[in-house]
């Protein structure tokens, strides 16, 4: 075997390829690292703080993380979410303290996460949700009322003008956060182009992969300033190019993603150009999606500090597209569609057709249409404080189920080869709030023996003080451990 050091790729410059890159930098300082990125600015797309929630997912509003099933409220979702996000914030607790992650602009800021109901059964569905969470640890601090003085004083906005004859009911945790993922992927890689063996290339196109028979990959690049191409090869592999990464993914020809398709979803906001009106709302406010609808299309009021600037968003409002970027082409869906996922992609789409519609529907509504919806969150919205914006592009993920059908799948999924010499990572949400989380498994996957080792498992724990230990279980370790962080990334 070969004793020079290892060549990696990183597809994309958002913040799954800033957090593998600048723990891998920790984990293998003698390997050399390549980004490679299509635009010409890092985070640019779905990483981007107006391309994004920016809400921290942390399960403590998200009802769509709590289903009912059988009668019970589910919680796994939500216990493990809220783990993962608080390993986020311990290695950007660790970076800041190493000064690898710069912070004289806070790229997370505190913002109560609160859920917000209507109706009689919603408001028994949110006081079982309460009770059941709040028996774990990393729940507690939860608070719950459906007590209209109580909400006046948490969210005023949205209580002036609202009937006072509808039932209702709230919670709030006050540890709940506002990030912005663009400003933390832009610091790290900032960081990693200041370290040695690593070297970012923007303005790169990725037209072709293609395996060579010592198993390691070429990729063909195009520098779009000139449409110059050359080729590269590296014995590792990571696509993390958000929307992106499926065609990437079919280039590689490995059976891994056989059946794999995506369902391209867009996203619009209904953004307030009032900052007296802004000013008065401090919070992050989630309802219920309406039946049919995605988890991502769950509606919210949402506070949002991006870079210093304070506003205030309401939706989203989803739309369909066949772009998967929202700086793509719109012939990304049909050129998508190969004979492995052909299949899938067309039972998906019979087994929900309720969504179909339901986006349809999304992108009929007239601006009377959202502004109505709106005035179910704040009553006393006036139509002229608010502008439509264009959020960021998502492609959720289709793949076989066991009888070779296709199901829609929610959420973010790890697609790696046999040989652990490729991985991508497909889907959405809450990805990037689980991104340290998701980075530990992607290293993994690539690097299945090392990451077992005393060394390696050492230097993650440097990184990630918890590293191998369930905050959900060890309820004292996940307060202290969200003590501490928050007193270093100022929350």
């Amino acid at each position: 075997m070969s004793t020079q050091p290892l060549r990696i790729a990183l597809i994309g410059a958002g913040i799954m390829s800033a957090t593998i890159g600048i723990m891998l930098r920790k984990l293998m300082p003698e390997a050399t690292i390549h980004i490679y990125e299509r635009l010409d600015r890092v985070a640019a797309e779905s990483s981007d703080a107006w391309h994004n929630s920016g809400t921290g997912h942390s399960a403590f509003c998200e009802l769509n993380y709590t289903p009912v099933q059988n009668g019970k409220i589910q919680v796994a979702k939500a216990l493990e979410i809220a783990h993962q996000f608080e390993i986020s914030k311990q290695l950007w607790a660790y970076l800041v303290e190493h000064d690898c992650l710069s912070y004289d602009v806070p790229f997370i800021n505190t913002m109560p996460h609160m859920s917000f109901v209507t109706g009689k059964d919603n408001v028994a569905f949110l006081k079982a949700r309460y009770q059941t969470l709040k028996t774990a640890a990393i729940f507690e601090d939860m608070q719950y009322s459906s007590k209209s003085r109580q909400i006046v004083e948490w969210i005023p906005l949205m209580m002036e003008g609202r009937a006072s004859d509808v039932p209702l009911a709230a919670t709030r945790m006050d540890a709940g956060t506002d990030v912005n993922f663009g400003r933390i992927a832009r610091n790290m890689i900032e960081h990693l182009e200041t370290t040695d063996h690593v070297e970012v290339h923007l303005g790169h196109s990725v037209t072709d992969i293609t395996r060579q028979k010592d198993g390691r990959w070429t990729l063909t690049l195009e520098k779009r300033a000139d449409d110059t191409d050359r080729e590269i090869w590296v014995d590792r592999l990571f696509i993390g190019a958000g929307g992106g990464s499926l065609p990437l993914l079919n280039q590689t020809g490995i059976k891994e993603s056989q059946g794999y398709g995506g369902f391209p979803i867009s996203g619009q906001f209904l953004q307030c150009t009032n900052e007296d009106v802004a000013r008065r709302h401090t919070a992050k406010v989630y309802g219920k999606a309406a039946v049919g609808s995605p988890p991502m299309s769950v509606p919210h009021l949402d506070t949002r500090i991006i870079d210093e600037h304070r506003t205030l968003f309401f939706g989203p409002y989803a739309g369909l597209s066949t772009k998967f970027l929202k700086n793509g082409s719109y012939f990304d869906l049909p050129l998508s569609i190969e004979m492995h996922n052909v299949w899938p992609m067309l039972s998906a789409g019979m087994r929900n057709v309720e969504l179909t519609k339901y986006l349809i529907k999304q992108v009929t509504l007239s601006d009377e249409d959202r502004f109505t919806e709106l005035l179910a969150y704040y009553p006393q919205a006036q139509r002229n404080d608010w502008t439509l914006t264009t959020a960021g592009q998502r492609v959720q993920i289709i793949k076989k189920d066991a009888q070779n059908d296709g199901i829609l799948v929610f959420g973010t999924e790890i697609v790696a080869s046999a040989d652990r010499s490729v991985a991508a990572l497909l889907g959405a949400s809450p990805g990037a709030s689980t991104s340290a989380s998701i980075a530990i498994d992607v290293i993994g996957r690539l690097f299945p023996d090392e990451i077992k080792s005393e060394s390696w498992q050492r230097r993650l724990r440097t990184m990630i003080p918890t590293f191998g230990t369930s905050l959900i279980d060890d309820g004292a370790l996940c307060l202290e451990t969200r003590k501490r962080t928050a007193t270093v990334l100022g929350l």
